[in-house]
């Protein structure tokens, strides 16, 4: 790592050779395809539809980890990598201990943004059913309160603390769980009304998670990350205004046959 020198650079060579943070890349790039294997291929034998589309608790709480894990591990991993490789007396098995640690603690709370997620969009199921006009209105609201959350001071206090280098691992395994919980908690004041976009075009819908991804590892890692956010906003307000006019795009919010004709017209998978 270019600018370690001195003492403190070499008890950092020492604890962590220089191939880690490339080794690090790997890992969490090759954990990231795996997991985007596993959602795609879940989003195939699934189509796009309203609501959970039949996944059970469990199930629906499995696949939204490995959603949230093929999205945010990219932007996270740097972050994690420097924090890794940063210069420091203990040894590489307990600083990967403390590594998992923290990943592990990120992702608890998106587990729990699953659970309310699950409730939501049993609530979405019976609404498109019941109503599918009030359902439109609905993905039209959902556009408009993700791109007036984009360009709110909260979203962009959160995004500050995603966009910092973290410190140093925490000294023990619990302590770097705790931060990483406390990170995971940011991540989703940051990125939680990007993930209700997928309530109105479908939790499964694989060029939307892509496109999603597209724009938090941006928003994080990109100089120009906090003009994005803005400029993601404006296009969320420009959505609704599609969606009151086109509802067609709300493949989330149509019934399962309907969304899939829907996606069949427009090249879906």
């Amino acid at each position: 790592m270019a600018g370690i020198g001195g003492e403190r650079g070499q008890r950092g060579i020492a604890a962590i050779p220089l191939g880690g943070v490339g080794v690090g890349w790997s890992v969490a790039l090759a954990v990231a395809a795996g997991l985007w294997l596993l959602t795609i291929g879940q989003a195939r034998g699934m189509g796009v539809g309203p609501g959970t589309m039949g996944m059970a608790l469990p199930l629906f709480v499995g696949t939204w980890v490995a959603m949230m894990g093929a999205m945010m591990l990219p932007s996270m991993a740097p972050a994690t990598i420097l924090s890794a490789t940063a210069p420091t007396a203990a040894p590489v098995a307990s600083r990967t201990a403390q590594v998992a640690a923290h990943v592990a603690g990120f992702f608890l709370p998106w587990a729990a943004y699953g659970l309310a997620a699950f409730a939501a969009l049993r609530g979405i199921e019976h609404l498109v059913d019941a109503s599918p006009g009030v359902a439109k209105w609905l993905g039209v609201a959902i556009f408009a309160a993700a791109g007036a959350y984009q360009l709110s001071p909260w979203k962009h206090a959160c995004m500050a603390h995603c966009r910092m280098r973290m410190p140093g691992a925490a000294d023990g395994v619990g302590r770097a769980l705790a931060t990483g919980v406390r990170h995971g908690v940011y991540c989703v004041g940051c990125c939680w009304a990007l993930m209700t976009v997928l309530f109105a075009v479908g939790i499964m819908n694989v060029p939307a998670m892509i496109g999603l991804t597209a724009v938090i590892f941006l928003e994080k890692l990109w100089a120009r990350g906090p003009l994005l956010a803005r400029a993601a906003g404006v296009a969320f307000l420009v959505m609704a205004v599609v969606a009151a006019v086109h509802p067609s795009v709300l493949g989330g919010l149509q019934p399962a046959d309907m969304a899939m004709q829907t996606a069949a017209m427009h090249g879906g998978m």
